[in-house]
């Protein structure tokens, strides 16, 4: 007879989802929720075999984590540079839950671009001022560069959308490699030869030691003068300051930002220390490129299925930190 594996629900669920994730766990599960347990985990709770989290430096403390005796946490999101690395014990594995919100995101990607390139925001200014640009030209995506920094699910995503366009997509990857269909690949240390290339640049890398600030004065001079810059990553890819100068002065510089450097998830309130909603060549939305109907359902599932393939010896997808044995 083969035991279940025990999941533990670190964020609280609805009873609709408690039914979604009981009905991905396919019985392979027993799945318990820490919600259930009032004035914090139990070190029963903390011993299941794995755990499911959302936000876990909110959901359990930072002296339970240390306590934990999970083989594996894994995220119902895709990004983890909220995850408390240090605190969680180094035999427990981690992953992320890579792709999961990529095609909602890239239809965000396909609108903001469409948007700033047809000017639809200044057009629809000029038409409340009573002036009727109709013979004023717009631009137009067919047959530009679409420049992906971190080709990912999400690059990936956006890259499918934008190709009826006849689109070129030029990609960096940390290997220089991909499977997907691409005319140009390289590596992060090429990533000037991209910025000059691309007519639209898409900001889709995690964050990381290496990635953090990649995008800054230099690399914003590098650009196009009627460049398009779209970040659907994390704010701290690009150099603040230095972004909102390059939009200030170069009146033809678009950007889409749905990504911002505080945010409530992470930092718990929102925050900008320059008035990038005021520039008329800035669409922003509230980092909700993944927020249509089903998608946190269908991320939920990924991640259950994630764990369950974890615990079969099948691939993992976005694992993020693989077990270090406990010292003899």
């Amino acid at each position: 007879m083969i035991t279940r594996k025990s999941l533990l629900v670190t964020f609280d669920c609805t009873p609709d989802t408690r039914a979604l994730i009981e009905e991905a766990a396919e019985g392979t599960l027993e799945c318990r929720y820490l919600a259930d347990h009032l004035g914090g985990p139990r070190q029963e709770d903390l011993e299941t075999d794995a755990a499911l989290a959302m936000n876990l430096p909110r959901e359990v403390s930072e002296d339970a984590l240390r306590r934990a005796r999970w083989k594996l946490v894994q995220f119902v999101t895709a990004g983890l540079d909220h995850v408390p690395f240090e605190t969680i014990p180094p035999e427990v594995a981690i992953a992320g839950n890579s792709g999961a919100f990529a095609e909602p995101m890239a239809e965000h990607a396909l609108a903001m671009a469409l948007a700033l390139v047809k000017e639809l925001m200044p057009r629809h200014a000029a038409l409340a001022e009573g002036r009727f640009l109709q013979t004023e030209p717009v631009g137009s995506l067919r047959g530009k560069t679409l420049g992906v920094y971190g080709f990912g699910g999400i690059g990936k995503a956006v890259a499918r959308l934008m190709r009826p366009f006849d689109i070129r997509v030029h990609a960096i990857t940390r290997s220089g490699r991909t499977d997907a269909p691409v005319d140009w690949i390289a590596t992060p240390d090429r990533l000037p030869e991209l910025l000059r290339a691309a007519d639209i640049l898409l900001v889709s890398a995690p964050l990381s030691s290496e990635t953090e600030g990649a995008i800054d004065r230099d690399a914003l001079a590098l650009m196009k003068e009627d460049a398009i810059l779209l970040n659907l990553a994390r704010g701290e890819l690009i150099d603040e300051t230095a972004f909102y100068e390059h939009l200030r002065t170069h009146p033809g510089f678009k950007a889409g930002i749905d990504a911002w450097w505080i945010e409530p998830f992470r930092h718990g309130r929102f925050e900008l220390h320059h008035p990038f909603l005021s520039l008329p060549n800035v669409i922003g939305s509230p980092h909700n490129s993944a927020a249509v109907p089903g998608a946190m359902d269908r991320a939920i599932a990924a991640a259950v299925n994630n764990v369950k393939a974890f615990f079969a010896g099948a691939p993992v997808r976005g694992l993020a930190r693989t077990p270090t044995p406990p010292e003899a």
